[in-house]
């Protein structure tokens, strides 16, 4: 039962609402692909909108002259919206069903609006791409696609609009998926979803199409309410921004914040930056109650063993877990405003909750999104453009790269003058070198007064007897992630097919050839190293080279795929929820590191540099191994 504001009366199912889980996500496609009109059937046929804004909405087409009810009117509040028939502001929209909430962006479709696709795109947890089936894939729907792969966004649904509009046809909309598989290639993207859909007619939005019955997958709404989120948090790297500091009397001294990733316990050792001093948390409070466990977006008060000078701005993280600390740092920055962004500007930066001075130093090159060519010179970013810029900071930011922790690597860049914000940005991975990866650098060495040797039989022979091309395949990830798995059932799949193969797996080499190592960053590097040498031997010898290792360093990993020729060197990140690989442990590794008898494990309190523009990611908390290994197969030359 309702009142007459269409809200729940009945306090138990409020408490359910609240605790539903949340799915954020945007839409976005090329102009008139019917984004508003998708949005409009899902609130329509969900029942998600009240008899008086049905009625307003039915009277409102009429007058238009349209035959159909004008779904699209539902998200199109403008006025300039509805007299063009186009969005052009970011429309946030909220509804329920009994499995989960939502919230939605509907972002605009004209090239001049990328700013509000990444504004409508930066916090969600999924985009749906549309294409519309009349006129297939169009550089519109390519370049938000893109947009959302350079914003980790972790899951896409190419949603094949307007299917009443070919017939139904099934071949049109293989077409279309094979276009976009094709283009996908170049993009990180770890999960793609293909649905033909017709928002007018309401085919596979909320309930599934007799008109297409040779469709076999999900409705979007059934996909909308299963598709699996939690595992996108970043639950092993403890980062606690303060953003008020509480003393109501002498005896209470807490620092309150929002967990913007990990965990923490009563007990566990922190340290506090920029000053590095170290205490040990001793409660966890809200406003109700005492916890025994915080995790990331709760909004908590920590208080500390020991009285430590915090403030706002400051950061609490793990003591054997710390992020980058600089004020110098490379991003990809999407430019918000009218005015070009000017090198060497004073502007603001607000990072997490700290706020401070920040220049451009200079604008390494400026993304085409159309073409995909990354590296287009320029002098200057203009409005809507987005570009890989080198800042600096007055005072020192603590950060992980985007593609690890959104929430401590993105940023906005605000005018002082006005206190408009008139950029955003993404730092990115491997852009900061510290003095400690800069002493570890692999460097290329030769023992002296030796004379290299060429090879007696050259590898394209080989390659040719064999009948298949040599490669190189690196499969890195944290521990429990499923490397090895894949791998082994890959390298069988290779070799059953008459491949030659070879399979480096990191327990293997550490049982000889590395035996001397240790798990130092030093000695990861060195690891790297030598397997990278190996690697190459194999290699030239006419061998599928499969490589399975954690390797979190990207500099590592750059070195040993430079010893490849160009395109021979495929990179594949295996990854998964941390919580999953931790219930995993195959060596019983995080069993260890929580019981304190190791330090230092990458995927619990050390990072793992994720590649930045792999081949190929494969999330194992959502594809089998057979699956997985399919999709190896296909980027196989």
């Amino acid at each position: 039962m309702s009142d007459s504001n269409g809200q729940s009366n009945n306090p138990n199912n409020d408490n359910k609402y609240l605790d539903m889980d949340l799915l954020r996500f945007t839409t976005a496609g090329s102009v008139d692909d019917g984004k508003s009109t998708l949005i409009g059937r899902l609130f329509y046929d969900s029942k998600s909108i009240f008899e008086d804004q049905m009625e307003a909405i039915e009277k409102s087409s009429k007058s238009s002259g349209e035959e159909e009810v004008n779904l699209a009117l539902l998200t199109d509040g403008l006025k300039a919206e509805r007299e063009q028939k186009i969005t052009i502001d970011v429309a946030y929209r909220y509804f329920a069903t009994p499995k989960r909430k939502f919230i939605i962006a509907d972002t605009p479709g004209h090239t001049q609006y990328t700013r509000n696709m990444v504004t409508g795109a930066s916090t969600a947890d999924l985009a749906v791409i549309l294409v519309d089936a009349s006129k297939g894939l169009l550089t519109q729907s390519r370049r938000h696609a893109f947009i959302s792969s350079l914003l980790r966004i972790p899951h896409l649904v190419v949603a094949v609009n307007k299917m009443d509009l070919v017939d139904y046809d099934e071949q049109v909309f293989n077409e279309i998926v094979a276009d976009f598989r094709k283009f996908a290639k170049k993009l990180n993207v770890t999960d793609v979803t293909y649905i033909p859909i017709s928002a007018l007619k309401g085919d596979n939005v909320v309930s599934k199409s007799e008109n297409m019955p040779w469709y076999n997958g999900s409705a979007m709404l059934h996909h909308l309410e299963t598709v699996k989120v939690d595992a996108d948090d970043n639950i092993v790297d403890f980062r606690f921004p303060v953003q008020y500091v509480i003393r109501p009397n002498q005896n209470f001294r807490g620092f309150s914040g929002r967990i913007a990733s990990g965990h923490i316990r009563p007990g566990d050792e922190i340290t506090v930056l920029p000053s590095g001093l170290h205490s040990k948390v001793k409660e966890i409070v809200t406003r109700d109650e005492k916890l025994e466990v915080a995790y990331p977006g709760d909004s908590v008060t920590i208080t500390m063993e020991d009285e430590i000078d915090i403030s706002r701005g400051d950061m609490i993280v793990r003591k054997n877990n710390v992020p980058t600390v600089r004020n110098d740092f490379e991003a990809y920055v999407c430019w918000m405003n009218e005015k070009p962004m000017e090198l060497n500007k004073q502007y603001l930066i607000r990072h997490t909750s700290k706020t401070t001075q920040v220049f451009a130093e200079d604008l390494l090159y400026r993304m085409n999104v159309d073409s995909l060519n990354r590296e287009e010179d320029a002098t200057k970013l203009e409005l809507n453009e987005i570009g890989r810029v080198r800042l600096k900071t007055s005072q020192p930011l603590f950060f992980d790269a985007y593609q690890i922790n959104k929430k401590t690597g993105s940023f906005v860049i605000i005018d002082p003058t006005t206190n408009v914000t008139v950029g955003g940005g993404m730092m990115r991975a491997g852009s900061t070198v510290s003095e400690e990866s800069k002493s570890r650098s692999i460097s290329k060495e030769k023992s002296p007064n030796v004379v290299w040797e060429p090879w007696n039989i050259p590898r394209e022979e080989r390659e040719k007897r064999n009948g298949h091309s040599s490669e190189l395949l690196w499969l890195t990830g944290i521990s429990g992630a499923g490397k090895s798995t894949i791998a082994k059932e890959l390298e069988r799949r290779l070799f059953d097919e008459g491949k030659q193969t070879v399979l480096l797996d990191g327990d293997q080499v550490r049982h000889g050839l590395n035996g001397d190592l240790g798990f130092s960053p030093s000695d990861r590097t060195e690891n790297i190293r030598r397997v990278g040498e190996v690697a190459r031997l194999f290699y030239e010898h006419g061998n599928v080279v499969i490589c399975t290792f954690v390797s979190p360093y990207e500099n590592d990993r750059h070195y040993v795929s430079q010893l490849f020729p160009e395109g021979s060197f495929k990179t594949i990140h295996i990854t998964c929820d941390p919580k999953t690989a931790q219930q995993r442990d195959p060596k019983g590794l995080y069993k260890k590191a929580k019981e304190g008898e190791i330090t230092g494990l990458t995927g619990y309190d050390a990072d793992h540099e994720a590649p930045e523009n792999p081949a190929l990611t494969i999330n194992t908390d959502e594809v089998s191994v057979e699956e997985a290994v399919e999709k190896i197969m296909e980027i196989i030359g």
